[in-house]
């Protein structure tokens, strides 16, 4: 909003050019979401508090440490980063833009589903809240909406094409099947941070430096000269996207000033699904769907572990992991909450620079 009402005015105002660089805005839409969200946070939090007097419920099939020590503590936080999100991205971004309105969309619309969600778990007081199918359902039609759509915005070239990582020139035409193939991209990362999301802190800062690859990822994508040095597949007026995960971030870095261990609030199905959704939008809009394989790899790996467990045990009657997610497994081996957070973090880090460095391994 900033950008399509200032920088218009920056010939009589010359200060006001600093709205034309990306690089400008995504830094104040990463300073204006932590400063929402500290500004909002203790109040939101304590109005939580006031409303779910048991906090969230915590699963009997989880560890049982976490039915004492967690018990207690506020879910549905995540809309704090909804806020963080969509207030910071309106001021910085430019809103004429439909790319960021199509990633601000999935994102509100799967924080629409997980607050539902947190919502009956709450005032049912049980880790049961919208059945099974219906949250699937509603999650596959918020996304092929936004895979229809991004379709008719992109470019003949790209629109229903697959680019394929350490290849410049290599595009596999997937034709009908691309919006499926988006709808499974959306749906699989908001859920794959849905279950990342299970130890203070854990899942926040994964997506923030997942967010913060592709904010670069964006920006890289949408600018002429950098996307033809690196060779890849341009996509313009994509790298508005950067604003939006810096918003992301920014958003990202306040809930864990409040999420970090031992967490005053949870973000909830509101924030993980919100996260993940919009993550994996991006994804599509920038052509780096497998490269998010990489980036996002923390969220692969727990979402595996899940896979694993279940078919091992319905084919075997054995389960591989002592309890799955993979977080879970590592607990009860005996690891601390903090080591198993901290590591997992380094971790993420690390995949987000092998994610970055197909950039340029071309």
């Amino acid at each position: 909003m900033l950008y399509n009402l200032l920088y218009p005015l920056a010939d009589s105002f010359g200060p006001f050019n600093l709205f034309r660089y990306l690089t400008f805005r995504t830094g104040g839409a990463v300073l204006t979401a932590l400063m929402v969200i500290f500004a909002f946070g203790p109040a939101a939090i304590r109005w939580l508090r006031s409303k779910q007097r048991t906090g969230q419920p915590i699963r009997n099939e989880g560890p049982q440490g976490h039915i004492v020590a967690k018990a207690g503590t506020p879910t549905m936080g995540g809309f704090l980063i909804l806020l963080g999100l969509g207030v910071s991205t309106l001021l910085w971004a430019d809103i004429t833009n439909a790319y960021v309105w199509v990633v601000l969309l999935v994102a509100l619309g799967y924080g629409a589903i997980g607050f539902v969600d947190d919502f009956l778990k709450v005032s049912r007081q049980t880790s049961r809240g919208l059945p099974g199918w219906l949250k699937l359902t509603a999650e596959v039609v918020i996304a092929a909406a936004a895979a229809v759509w991004v379709t008719q915005l992109l470019p003949d070239a790209l629109d229903n094409h697959l680019a394929v990582p350490f290849f410049k020139n290599v595009l596999i035409s997937l034709g009908w099947l691309f919006v499926p193939f988006a709808v499974l991209v959306m749906v699989g990362t908001s859920n794959a941070v849905n279950l990342t999301d299970g130890l203070d802190g854990l899942a926040i800062v994964p997506i923030m430096i997942v967010a913060a690859c592709f904010a670069l990822i964006a920006y890289l994508v949408g600018n002429t000269v950098f996307a033809g040095y690196l060779q890849l597949h341009m996509v313009p007026g994509s790298g508005e996207l950067a604003v939006l995960c810096g918003a992301l971030v920014g958003a990202s870095l306040g809930f864990l000033w409040f999420n970090a261990p031992p967490a005053m609030v949870f973000m909830g199905d509101t924030g993980s699904l919100a996260a993940g959704g919009a993550i994996g939008a991006v994804s599509i809009i920038t052509k780096h769907e497998l490269v998010l394989v990489i980036i996002g790899g923390l969220f692969v790996l727990e979402t595996a572990s899940v896979i694993v467990q279940v078919v091992s045990f319905k084919l075997t009657g054995r389960r591989v992991f002592r309890m799955a997610p993979l977080h879970h497994h590592f607990e009860q081996k005996g690891w601390a909450e903090s080591t198993i957070v901290i590591r997992f973090w380094i971790i993420a880090f690390v995949l987000g620079l092998l994610g970055l460095a197909t950039l340029k391994l071309r």
